[in-house]
């Protein structure tokens, strides 16, 4: 049974859908601190839809692009994990997810949070909008 677009899945689900090792995967995760996949118990990963997103992303600038790991430092840095995002849309259909999220710059005057606290915001936000999605079905039943 295949699982839904909202599963969570599991490092080697997650690198099959990509197309790259896992391990690759794991070195990712020491060069880009926007890459926090769920740890459970012994430190198994999950990846969330958005985490699928941000790593087909990465994937992208990196492989299809051309860029080093520092270019992609620097555009997270300039630019902002939408960016990253937007880079894998259309390459392929793990990008087309509903992240429920909103990644658009602040309004004038807004206080501006770092580039790792807004991620790590906008990933709580995911996880949230993911539990309130279930809660509902569980409710709707």
């Amino acid at each position: 049974m295949a699982k839904g677009p909202n599963a969570f899945r599991t490092i080697s689900e997650a690198a099959d859908e990509l197309g790259v090792p896992q391990h690759v995967l794991r070195f990712w995760e020491t060069k880009f601190s926007f890459i926090r996949p769920m740890k459970r118990a012994g430190g198994r990963r999950f990846y969330r839809p958005q985490d699928v997103a941000v790593l087909n992303g990465v994937r992208t600038l990196l492989h299809s692009e051309g860029l080093t790991i520092k270019g992609v430092q620097k555009l997270h840095r300039d630019q902002g994990l939408a960016q990253v995002i937007a880079a894998g849309i259309g390459s392929n259909g793990s990008a087309s997810l509903d992240l429920d999220v909103d990644y658009e710059a602040p309004a004038a005057g807004a206080r501006r949070l770092g580039g790792e606290t807004r991620d790590r915001l906008a990933f709580a936000l995911d996880d949230l909008t993911a539990i309130k999605s279930r809660l509902d079905g569980l409710l709707a039943r």
